[in-house]
């Protein structure tokens, strides 16, 4: 585990939610942090589908795309401004709101990276959430002193390929365990 960067950025990093957060939002999730600095953090958690697909999104904003995108969940990315999009995607275009996290992977929150995926001229890889996740400063890294959140070096593969339902044991074995058989029980000897 990555405890000691705590005081560093995880910008670029997955939080997986531990057992400790036993209910809520956040309950389960992978949140991938695209923002960290001493004024809090921001992240998009990346697998928690919402019951909407990007093709219904296409429809909504009146895009026309040139394949089906029905089978492309939509993921709720957290629970502020969740009437907001946000794409995390593979490097490529840079739109006019678009965050570049680290070298593999940016944020863009313009309608224009959508028309560009829908006309497949847009990054190859992305996920498509509706709202963000938020911390205050300090909050995150109390959060993690308090063992909410095991943190681990993003991988792409796991943020763009992987099943939506496997994010987080796939999350977990970046660490070298098995997250299912994590307990919010304290050993003692």
């Amino acid at each position: 585990m990555d405890v000691q960067r705590t005081t560093d950025s995880l910008k670029g990093y997955f939080l997986i939610a531990t057992p400790v957060i036993e209910s809520g939002f956040f309950k389960g999730t992978v949140t991938y942090v695209c923002e960290h600095g001493e004024a809090g953090a921001m992240g998009i958690v990346i697998n928690k589908p919402l019951d909407l697909q990007l093709a219904d999104v296409f429809e909504h904003l009146n895009i026309q795309p040139l394949l089906s995108h029905d089978e492309v969940s939509v993921m709720a990315g957290g629970p502020i401004k969740v009437d907001r999009g946000f794409v995390l995607h593979s490097p490529g275009i840079s739109y006019d709101a678009t965050l570049k996290v680290n070298q593999d992977v940016w944020l863009t929150t313009s309608k224009d990276v959508l028309a560009d995926i829908a006309g497949g001229k847009g990054p190859d890889q992305h996920l498509v959430a509706l709202g963000y996740a938020g911390w205050s400063a300090g909050q995150l890294e109390q959060e993690i002193a308090e063992n909410s959140w095991l943190t681990i070096d993003a991988d792409t593969t796991v943020l763009f390929e992987t099943p939506t339902d496997e994010k987080s044991a796939s999350a977990g074995k970046l660490l070298g365990i098995d997250i299912r058989l994590l307990t919010q029980q304290a050993g003692h000897s």
